[in-house]
């Protein structure tokens, strides 16, 4: 469970000044400083890179997929990180400056933003940023991926309305218009001595 680290509003460009002296990376809503992710395990760092994979195959020739960067939801006022994002199209970008110092900078025009779920971020992942990112024009599908069990839950949005759509074991779901089987998410796991 996230809890606010700030009582008081704190604005964005002193938030994104706060980023680097942190151990933890943070995250902005509303004027809200909230706890973010911090390192992951090592399952979950296999999943992202198997999820930089299939996010490759699913881009065709217009189509980018970015690890962990910034994304800015000017609707919702959140700034925040994703593990994975497919952007289509030219690549559009906030770029939040102070003083002439450039101090951060976020996608703004993703088309899938995938989550890999961790116990101390899966209920903020499922709900604030949910709606969140349920805010962007842009985007299509909020994908949240299991780390616990091979299940994978894909929020699509369809003709402005939004559906949900979950496979486990041997399923698979859409992502981008596209069959993903959950064999090429998760693959085997690796043997651990």
């Amino acid at each position: 469970m996230s809890t606010a680290l700030s009582a008081r509003y704190v604005p964005l460009e002193d938030f994104l000044e706060m980023q680097p002296e942190q151990g933890v990376y943070l995250e902005w809503w509303r004027g809200v400083v909230f706890r973010g992710m911090s390192g992951g395990t090592a399952e979950h760092a296999r999943l992202i890179a198997r999820l930089a994979v299939v996010l490759s195959s699913l881009a065709g020739h217009d189509c980018t997929p970015y690890a962990s960067a910034d994304v800015w939801v000017d609707a919702a006022q959140f700034y925040g990180q994703a593990d994975a994002y497919l952007v289509c199209g030219a690549l559009k970008l906030l770029q939040v400056q102070k003083h002439g110092k450039n101090l951060g900078e976020a996608l703004t025009n993703p088309i899938v933003v995938v989550e890999v779920l961790s116990p101390s971020t899966e209920s903020r992942d499922r709900g604030v940023k949910l709606e969140a990112y349920k805010q962007l024009v842009s985007l299509e599908d909020y994908v949240l991926i299991s780390q616990k069990e091979r299940r994978v839950e894909v929020h699509h949005r369809i003709d402005g309305e939004w559906t949900s759509e979950v496979a486990t074991g041997n399923g698979s779901v859409t992502i981008h218009g596209k069959l993903v089987t959950l064999d090429a998410l998760y693959g085997a796991p690796p043997p651990v001595s």
